[in-house]
């Protein structure tokens, strides 16, 4: 699942943990019921370890969080959302290929190095 492989972000943590990072923030919001959101979950750990130190992922449950939900409009699983400078620049609604959140990503930040 999303939720245990990355760093949890609650309604209480949100705006400091997402809104008020210094460095860009991809936000998974899952919930355990949620096929898609478990197909995805290796994708966005690859993700979080390819790009360390530019891009921060972590996972919000929406089950248990539903007031980050209802504020940032998130109405399915999963919804990822991109933020930078603590606004958010993107949103993708459901499951992708890592090559469509890689080029989405590369959109908005700039390319990893790559080893």
């Amino acid at each position: 699942m999303s939720g245990p492989d990355l760093p949890a972000v609650t309604d209480a943590t949100f705006a400091a943990e997402v809104v008020g990072s210094e460095v860009p923030v991809l936000v998974d919001f899952w919930a355990t019921w949620c096929p898609p959101c478990r197909m995805i979950a290796p994708v966005l750990a690859q993700i979080a370890r390819e790009r360390a130190g530019g891009l921060r992922v972590v996972s919000v449950d929406a089950d248990v969080n539903p007031l980050v939900c209802r504020d940032t409009g998130v109405m399915a699983m999963p919804t990822l959302d991109l933020y930078v400078g603590g606004e958010r620049v993107a949103r993708v609604v459901g499951a992708r290929p890592k090559s469509a959140l890689d080029a989405m990503l590369d959109e908005h930040l700039p390319a990893p190095a790559r080893t």
